[in-house]
């Protein structure tokens, strides 16, 4: 199966929503703003050009990361899958969604500093709600959904009633090495021989 894989830079444009499914696997989404930036030679100056809104969707480890890590406004790298459906709202009005199933996503070093903290947990061990929070100061809003549908809703403004793909993906594990931070990692597993075909 071929897949489009992008990345994008821009700002956290929304507060990130952070929920589990009903196997207590961890999901956080976000909207990222993208603006083009153009030199204008008539003026000699830099200027914003369009922006592109994108909905970012994270799982398990790296979903608790960026709850814990990401703040509405930071300048963000993002690394992922593109994904672009179309919907319809009960009303009639149809519409196209524009997603990135993240794989990495990161600060943007080139507009300001981090500081990396690497999270040390077991594999199979979950980071609680309340660990998120603490870790984010308070800013990020954890839900719990009510139904496997529920991961969006309707009444925060977007156009569909869920975020697409909230059906939750099959794991993916890294072969296990010795050394430390090494071991599950969200990672898809390589078949070596079939690369060198």
């Amino acid at each position: 199966m071929n897949e489009t894989m992008i990345s994008i830079t821009g700002n956290v444009a929304t507060d990130l929503r952070f929920v589990r499914s009903e196997r207590g696997t961890p999901l956080a989404s976000f909207r990222l703003a993208s603006t083009e930036r153009r030199y204008d030679r008539g003026r000699g100056e830099w200027t914003d050009g369009r922006t592109t809104f994108v909905t970012v969707v994270c799982w398990r480890s790296l979903a608790e990361n960026a709850a814990a890590s990401l703040r509405k406004g930071d300048p963000v790298v993002v690394l992922g899958r593109l994904r672009v459906e179309p919907w319809e709202r009960e009303d009639g009005r149809t519409g196209t969604s524009v997603e990135v199933v993240a794989h990495a996503i990161g600060h943007d070093l080139s507009r300001g500093t981090s500081a990396f903290r690497r999270t040390r947990r077991e594999p199979g061990d979950a980071i609680s709600d309340g660990q998120i929070e603490q870790l984010a100061g308070g800013e990020v809003e954890v839900r719990q959904p009510t139904d496997s549908s529920s991961a969006g809703s309707p009444a925060d403004g977007s156009p569909r009633a869920r975020v697409s793909g909230a059906t939750e993906p099959a794991p993916l594990v890294a072969p296990a090495a010795t050394g430390e931070g090494v071991g599950v990692t969200d990672a898809p597993e390589v078949d070596v021989d079939s690369r060198a075909a």
